[in-house]
């Protein structure tokens, strides 16, 4: 798994990065279920009324948080958190664009947007997803989320996730290398 290009960082809803990303990835999610369920691309008016009635707004602190990716320098993915209750965090707009899918950028936002909930107060986040989208669902239980019963009556969840946080350990500083003893030969008397 290559990471050395990706960074992330928390980014406005409402930046022209995170509005391009939300609308890649709304397309994608919205044509994927039209494509299997009716054999066609989302319509093209709904597909802009959707993407429109979902702001984001609420992945903005105190409530929530909007991790974006980059790779290379270009935004790249998504991940985001918005708190339930005042100790539980829900996961969602997971996106990495397609070209860049097994490059290590969806683990490193899920894990940012982890920290953002643990930052929110939470002690742990939750999910939902379709069952069209197995490389999401084996995503969430590669990183440590268990299937639960359903949290929501969602039309399109048909899968639903809980992760407990365990807070984060402040990683020790390096030690510095011990000077190494002298070594001794085999014919030293010493």
């Amino acid at each position: 798994m290559n990471t050395t290009t990706w960074t992330v960082s928390p980014e406005p809803y409402d930046s022209p990065a995170a509005a391009e990303l939300w609308r890649a990835y709304y397309t994608e999610m919205s044509d994927r279920w039209y494509l299997l369920h009716e054999g066609h691309a989302t319509d093209p008016a709904e597909l802009e009324r959707e993407i429109a009635a979902e702001s984001g707004s609420e992945l903005t602190p105190p409530h929530g948080r909007l991790m974006l990716g980059r790779y290379a320098g270009e935004p790249a993915g998504t991940a985001g958190v918005r708190m339930v209750d005042a100790v539980t965090a829900e996961l969602t707009r997971v996106y990495v664009r397609e070209e860049l899918r097994g490059t290590g950028g969806a683990a490193l936002l899920v894990s940012a947007a982890e920290d953002a909930a643990r930052a929110l107060g939470a002690t742990a986040v939750r999910l939902d997803t379709r069952g069209d989208l197995v490389e999401a669902r084996a995503l969430y239980a590669r990183l440590g989320y268990v299937e639960t019963a359903p949290h929501n009556a969602d039309t399109y969840a048909e899968h639903w996730f809980r992760k407990p946080l365990t807070p984060r350990t402040p990683q020790a500083p390096p030690r510095p290398p011990r000077a190494a003893a002298p070594r001794r030969s085999r014919t030293s008397q010493c």
